[in-house]
């Protein structure tokens, strides 16, 4: 019983380091996308529509890992392999959507994100990165 504890444990710390590592690729990705400093439009001009799209972004990796997790969690290899795969799919893909969305509406989403009023378009556009990890969910279940 101990030794099932020590794994578990021991898997726990090897997924999560996985998973706080993709959820740091995906601020890159959310940083690239919009103009300015993402740490500064969230933490010193508190800006929300950049934290709404972060929020879904990161939320959107939290459920591929979850997934991918859940689903391969016998086969500790494969479970890794898959983590960290559909996790970097996931985030391509939702760096995809985003430049769809950009290419389909007025103006720039990046910079529509990195206004300081809150703007539907955040909302839409957070929306979309949370569906895309929902299609990639579903590919791994």
């Amino acid at each position: 019983m101990l030794e099932d504890l020590l794994e578990g444990a021991g898997r726990s710390i090897v997924f999560g380091g996985v998973g706080i590592g993709l959820m740091a690729v995906g601020f890159v990705l959310i940083d690239v996308l919009t103009p300015g400093k993402l740490r500064d439009l969230i933490w010193v001009e508190r800006n929300p529509n950049a934290a709404l799209l972060l929020a879904a972004n990161q939320l959107g990796i939290s459920a591929i890992v979850f997934t991918s997790i859940f689903t391969t969690y016998d086969s500790f290899g494969e479970g890794l392999a898959s983590t960290a795969l559909f996790g970097l799919v996931g985030i391509a893909i939702m760096g995809l959507a985003f430049l769809v969305l950009d290419w389909l509406t007025p103006g720039k989403l990046g910079e529509v994100i990195c206004t300081q009023d809150r703007h539907p378009g955040a909302l839409v556009s957070a929306a979309s990165h949370l569906g895309a990890a929902i299609i990639v969910c579903a590919c791994i279940a």
